[in-house]
């Protein structure tokens, strides 16, 4: 083979591998925009699912200024006290109270946490959404109900990231206003006067209760599931096969929260989430004043023996004269009644904060308790201005009582506390009692 055959055969075998590597190029190029394709494919279907089973609303489907013409905005301007009771458990009067109080200055004054900015910077109050008003009408409308964020953002015209990073904030403020604010104080009476003044409401219903100054039970709030496992089994009461936060809470006859120990494990005994009001009975409680409890209720060691009144437990067997083992009924009869103020006090923080019906968060420790202590220092500050609390219009009556006639306070004690003692399970329970000659 002459080497003009050698050059042209090596020309086309050139020429065919740069042919083969021009189509392998293409084909590459072409996996390439196939991918991208269904790599875009996919990001459109992914929005598609995810807009299906959206449950917020974006900014076009919501009003377009959140200051004018929102349903929030209706209910503010009316000025009704009814209405304003009816959503955000305050009248009018108490909820300017809370923003003259420190929430107005503070919403203006403090910039708003998030991720993607710095907090040391100034607040900038006129491009917020709402203004002081609006953000305590938010948050006051997030304790008090149970509605999804959606609700709230077409109430108040607000979207999602803005409505959560409100609430956020103003939970945050909020509980620097009450911490500050007499009326929202939680206070545990030191003084013997102070105690007295409680005793007197209760015994002018309740006259052999004489050193009682309050009631105390446990309450327990529902709360999320941890996928940490110790968080968990400490959070899970076996008694209730659930998951709960407990909290032990002091109620006086007026329907305030004297003392509470809350944020403590569901799995937790009553008795060691109570450990810091014993303590409050033993170094800070006059001699000769108690609390009235349930029957279930851990009345401590002996060194608080006494401070902690209960009526008789199930099969307790005592010995005495006709006499006085009638005394000691009638003693026990009026224990009863009296232990259901502080039912009455948990229905009514339930009740009226339907937020803590729902399952709490768990992860955050902080956001919980600072959530906790919110809704019991609002519900003093409502107690003390609003006057809406069952035990409040119960015992308080006693102190504006003249010269009316006994039989209707007998009568209307028939019929409060008899359907009480009907429906209560202390009241079922068996005493066996041995009389004496």
């Amino acid at each position: 083979m002459d080497d003009g055959t050698q050059l042209f055969l090596l020309m086309l075998m050139e020429e065919d591998e740069a042919y083969h590597a021009q189509e392998e190029a293409r084909e590459a190029q072409l996996a390439a925009a196939l991918m991208i394709i269904r790599a875009e494919a996919a990001r459109i279907f992914r929005i598609y699912q995810r807009h299906r089973s959206r449950n917020y609303l974006c900014r076009p489907q919501l009003p377009p200024n959140p200051r004018v013409g929102t349903a929030w905005q209706a209910l503010f301007r009316s000025r009704n006290d009814r209405a304003f009771i009816t959503t955000m458990g305050f009248d009018v009067d108490t909820f300017e109270l809370i923003i003259t109080a420190g929430f107005g200055r503070r919403w203006l004054e403090q910039p708003i946490r998030r991720n993607d900015a710095s907090t040391t910077g100034n607040s900038r109050p006129h491009g917020r959404s709402l203004d002081a008003w609006g953000a305590l009408g938010l948050v006051l409308h997030f304790l008090n109900s149970t509605m999804h964020e959606k609700t709230l953002q077409q109430v108040f015209a607000i979207v999602p990231t803005t409505a959560s990073r409100y609430i956020n904030f103003a939970l945050h403020i909020l509980l620097q206003t009450l911490q500050e604010l007499p009326e929202a104080s939680i206070r545990w009476p030191k003084t013997s006067e102070e105690c007295q003044n409680h005793n007197n409401l209760i015994t002018s219903r309740h006259p052999r209760l004489l050193g009682a100054f309050a009631s105390i039970d446990g309450l327990n709030l529902p709360t999320q599931t941890s996928n940490d496992p110790d968080v968990e089994n400490s959070t899970y009461n076996g008694w209730l096969s659930e998951h709960y936060i407990s909290s032990v809470i002091v109620f006086s006859p007026e329907g305030l929260i004297l003392g509470a120990n809350f944020n403590a494990p569901g799995s937790w005994h009553d008795s060691r989430v109570a450990q810091p009001i014993y303590k409050k009975l033993k170094e800070e409680t006059p001699d000769g004043f108690y609390l009235v409890a349930d029957t279930a209720f851990p009345r401590g060691t002996q060194d608080i023996e006494g401070r902690i009144m209960a009526p008789i437990k199930t099969g307790q067997r005592f010995r005495g004269t006709v006499e006085e083992i009638e005394e000691r009924f009638a003693f026990d009869r009026e224990l009863l009644s009296y232990r259901q103020t502080a039912e009455w006090g948990m229905r009514s923080i339930q009740g009226s904060f339907g937020r803590l019906r729902l399952p709490l968060p768990i992860e955050d420790t902080e956001l919980r308790a600072n959530l906790l202590e919110t809704c019991f220092r609002l519900h003093n500050l409502r107690t003390r201005k609003v006057g809406r609390n069952q035990i409040q219009s119960v015992y308080e009556a006693e102190w504006r009582k003249t010269n009316v006639d006994e039989a209707i306070w007998s009568d209307f004690e028939t019929l409060t506390f008899g359907k009480q003692r009907d429906n209560d399970r202390v009241s079922h329970f068996h005493v066996h009692a041995v009389y004496e000659d």
